[in-house]
């Protein structure tokens, strides 16, 4: 039984994140932690939420996990992984503190120094279905950001083989939840609700630089990136609709091959069949990824959709936990 600890349990992710640990058969939740809630117990203050106690962080006894995952703001992970991997447990960050290789890539998009530049190098960035090879040894994981895994999922097969050739799109759009627990007006019912709003269009968002780093990779020639999210009036769920420019040599059968024989083995990756384009109702409350192939001339579009609290977040933290200790990686998630 792996023994594990959850810091900032009563965000959204960390509401997930215990939910799913809780049915793991092979985990045992030792301690989760709250600044604002201690002495409470999760379910009594977020309705339908796992019963689980919470006590403050600093009294969270990370020396006797395995594995510890941090559900807290930027900036405030970076610290506690390195008191957690100083007494032994491995961690698997949802934040962005271990994402990008370069500190100064950090400092720029977050607006501070990176608090532990020296943990940067033995950080694996956790898109499990690319990195599953380097899980099993690792002591660190960046679990990535629900933008990025949509759409690097998506673009992973044909950024390997040398197939795109142009400048790529992402028109993304996600549910509320992605902005967190803490109110903004933004987020507010009344302004979200009947509404669509695009935001931090083409290179602003903070997910942006994430995607390039890793497109830029795989790619055999840089490819300009544009990234346009949007803000979806529904609680959860992720869709990224992707313009790719394809090289001539690329037909839309050789496309699909190419993408059935990536993810042939792959438990939470599905590709639609020709004519069909991925939806939330496909993927809301798993941790699938369903990506749909549509080609227009020499463009390909593919739609990748994903739960954003889920493959784009908890769930795929219990995936790099599985591949992390030897589990079946389906554990925990079916």
């Amino acid at each position: 039984m792996i023994r594990a600890g959850v810091l900032g349990a009563t965000g959204y992710t960390g509401i997930e994140l215990l939910g799913l640990l809780s049915g793991h058969p092979q985990v045992e939740v030792a301690f989760a932690t709250s600044e604002k809630n201690a002495g409470e117990n999760l379910a009594d203050i977020y309705p339908g939420a796992v019963r689980v106690p919470l006590i403050p962080p600093g009294e969270a006894p990370l020396g006797e996990v395995e594995v510890v995952f941090l559900c807290l703001p930027h900036a405030a992970s970076a610290p506690s992984a390195k008191r957690a991997i100083e007494v032994g447990a491995r961690v698997i960050d949802l934040s962005a503190d271990f994402r990008f290789r370069d500190p100064d890539v950090y400092t720029e998009w977050y607006g501070a120094p990176h608090p532990c530049p020296e943990l940067l190098p033995e950080a694996v960035y956790g898109l499990t279905e690319v990195e599953r090879r380097r899980l099993p040894g690792a002591g660190l994981v960046a679990n990535p950001g629900c933008y990025p895994t949509s759409a690097l999922l998506a673009l992973w097969p044909l950024a390997t083989a040398g197939a795109i050739d142009g400048q790529v799109i992402i028109d993304a759009k996600s549910g509320v939840s992605g902005a967190g627990r803490t109110p903004k007006q933004e987020t507010h019912f009344v302004e979200v609700a009947d509404n669509l709003k695009p935001y931090k269009l083409g290179r602003a968002h903070r997910h942006f630089p994430e995607i390039e780093q890793e497109l830029a990779g795989w790619c055999r020639t840089p490819q300009a990136v544009i990234f346009s999210p949007h803000l979806l009036p529904v609680p959860r769920g992720l869709l990224s609709t992707i313009y790719v420019p394809l090289s001539n040599e690329w037909t839309e059968a050789r496309v699909r091959d190419r993408y059935l024989e990536v993810y042939a083995s792959e438990p939470f990756i599905e590709i639609l069949a020709s004519g069909k384009a991925a939806t939330l109702g496909h993927v809301n409350h798993t941790n699938r990824c369903v990506i749909g192939l549509c080609q227009v001339d020499r463009t390909l579009i593919l739609t990748s959709a994903i739960d954003n609290l889920v493959k784009g977040a908890s769930g795929q933290a219990v995936q790099n936990m599985n591949v992390m200790f030897g589990l079946e990686e389906t554990s925990g998630l079916r």
